[in-house]
C-alpha cells in the first residue's frame, strides 16, 4: 500500500529479496549451532558482512581492516568508528 502513497517507492522488491537471501539460505545451518555463544558470534559476523555490503564495502577488505584496527580500539567511540557506515571506504579499497 505504501507504493500508492509515495511514487518514489519502487514496485520491485528484488533488492530487498537479494539482501535477505543469505540469511534465508543459512537459516537451516544455524539450527545446528552448538552453543549460544557460537550462534551469537555467527550472527555478529554475518551482520558485519551484510552491513559492509550494504555500505558498498568489499567484505573481506573490511574484515581485514577491522581485525587489524580492533585490538587497538579501547574507547567505545574508537570501536564505533570501525563500523561499516563510519569507516573510510576509499582507504579500505586502496589496501
Amino acid at each position: 500500500m505504501r507504493v500508492l502513497d509515495d511514487g518514489r517507492i519502487p514496485l520491485d522488491t528484488d533488492p530487498v529479496e537479494n539482501a535477505i537471501r543469505p540469511f534465508v539460505v543459512g537459516r537451516k545451518n544455524w539450527l545446528f549451532a552448538d552453543t549460544v555463544g557460537g550462534a551469537r558470534a555467527s550472527a555478529n559476523l554475518y551482520s558485519l558482512i551484510e552491513t559492509a555490503k550494504a555500505n558498498r564495502i568489499e567484505p573481506w577488505a573490511y574484515l581485514r581492516h577491522l581485525f587489524e584496527k580492533l585490538p587497538a580500539a579501547t574507547e567505545p567511540s574508537e570501536i564505533e568508528a570501525l563500523l561499516p557506515h563510519r569507516v573510510d571506504r576509499d582507504a579500505i579499497a586502496r589496501r
